[in-house]
């Protein structure tokens, strides 16, 4: 994409002005997972979507601790330029007089920033698009509501059973606040609920073109927390909020369809459970990568407290229909959307990661399936961890790993999504992200806790 052009730039700054806005965010996700942002005066606006704002290279040697790595080339010498994509523009319904936009990071030169993670998914989008095809994706966000003690302890808004309308009552004036602020982004709330959980919540946001997703992404997270903060609530999204408490996914939806004729390649009306020859090889191909892809889409220390056997968040390496314990569910379909129904559900997800690495990582995966023709493993249609040991190793039906450490080095172990990466990213993800380790696995749980609590 290129830089902001002159007429996209004027349309912005007209309807920045139009809407009395004084501040502007130029929002970015770090390999920390953490959203951060620049912010623009409007005055000036539009000289500064041309040219970018100035950035550190360091930041994105910065982990979730505010800690700065060693990691080549991110020091104190040199800067890249936050350059915002015009399309992104939303007006921000919970912050007085302020927009927001989402941001490409560019050298100086203007070429996309070897450490720039949209242009990771871009890239990967790109590849899709040689065959023809775009891949849609749908974020399912569960998260905690909580108020603070005065001992800085985080306590659940209710105590309500699953789905209970109890739990609901608890955080109606929350939630409809929170459908409003998203339907004023254009981001319509499609179902909502009260989780298992104490305090927890669920919802869902539409499918859209990958890279519309994982920009989407970021504004939802930043909503679901803004939205709490103004109510004197406290939104954590967390994968493990409390330790005895449950875990909190970021489930990623995906199917593929066709660039022109709006067609579900995943979709074959012939085959018992629709699943198309195409949707097979993308889910083989997902699925062998998955454990490296963990590093990814699961990325914290915190999220493997949530990724354990009998949970309901997938823990071994297999796929099933409608089966909540593997991480690659084939949902039902929708009776008289079968087609638009058609997809495959991520679980081992959450949303302590950089959602343009994980849909990413996501594609590179599904795309080696589908050049190698992979053809996954037979379906697992009961709970994995009843299956007897030797049987298991029989159907190659794995753990995940256990820790964030053991995902990251099923990282760097795989050559094919280190290589989509590239060097400069793969190298500074895996150093921010191991620094992250190093420190929580030495700590206690409250450290952890406060450590992941406020800042996902």
């Amino acid at each position: 994409m290129a830089l902001a052009e002159g007429l996209d730039a004027a349309r912005v700054v007209k309807q920045a002005d139009e809407a009395g806005l004084r501040l502007v965010r130029f929002l970015w996700c770090g390999n920390d997972g953490t959203v951060r942002a620049k912010a623009s005066s409007v005055h000036g606006l539009e000289g500064r979507m041309r040219s970018g704002i100035g950035l550190t290279v360091a930041m994105q040697a910065m982990n979730a601790l505010d800690h700065l790595q060693p990691v080549e080339g991110m020091g104190p010498v040199g800067e890249i330029r936050l350059v915002p994509d015009p399309e992104t523009f939303r007006i921000l319904p919970y912050a007085p007089h302020t927009g927001a936009m989402l941001v490409d990071q560019r050298t100086l030169d203007g070429r996309p920033a070897p450490v720039d993670q949209r242009a990771f998914l871009r890239r990967m989008s790109d590849r899709l698009a040689e065959r023809g095809a775009r891949l849609e994706v749908a974020f399912e966000n569960e998260f905690a509501l909580a108020t603070r003690a005065d001992d800085g302890t985080y306590v659940p808004v209710d105590a309500s059973l699953c789905f209970s309308t109890i739990g609901m009552a608890a955080s109606q004036d929350y939630v409809d606040a929170l459908a409003a602020a998203l339907d004023a982004q254009d981001i319509p709330l499609e179902q909502y609920y009260a989780e298992l959980g104490h305090g927890q919540q669920e919802i869902s946001t539409p499918h859209r073109p990958a890279l519309q997703a994982a920009d989407e992404q970021l504004l939802v997270r930043e909503t679901i927390r803004a939205i709490a903060a103004a109510r004197g609530l406290v939104a954590s999204l967390a994968p493990k909020p409390w330790p005895e408490g449950a875990g909190n996914g970021g489930h990623i939806h995906f199917s593929l369809w066709d660039l022109e004729d709006e067609r579900n390649r995943f979709h074959n009306p012939e085959t018992a459970d629709r699943l198309s020859g195409e949707g097979r090889a993308f889910l083989a191909g997902v699925l062998a990568h998955l454990p490296g892809l963990c590093g990814l889409a699961a990325p914290s220390f915190n999220s493997y407290h949530r990724i354990v056997p009998q949970y309901w968040a997938g823990a071994f390496t297999c796929w099933g229909h409608d089966n909540r314990e593997a991480p690659l569910r084939v949902p039902s379909l929708f009776w008289g959307m079968e087609e638009a129904s058609t997809n495959i559900e991520l679980k081992s997800s959450d949303a302590s990661c950089n959602p343009y690495l994980a849909v990413g990582g996501l594609i590179a995966a599904g795309l080696d399936g589908l050049e190698r023709g992979l053809e996954p493993p037979e379906p697992v249609e009961v709970d994995p961890a009843t299956i007897e040991e030797d049987e298991r190793e029989t159907r190659a039906i794995r753990r995940l790993p256990a820790t964030q450490a053991e995902a990251l080095d099923a990282l760097e172990a795989d050559d094919l999504l280190m290589g989509a990466l590239g060097a400069v990213l793969a190298r500074s993800y895996l150093a921010v992200r191991r620094s992250e380790w190093e420190t929580y696995s030495t700590e206690d749980e409250a450290f952890e806790q406060q450590g992941h609590f406020l800042k996902y």
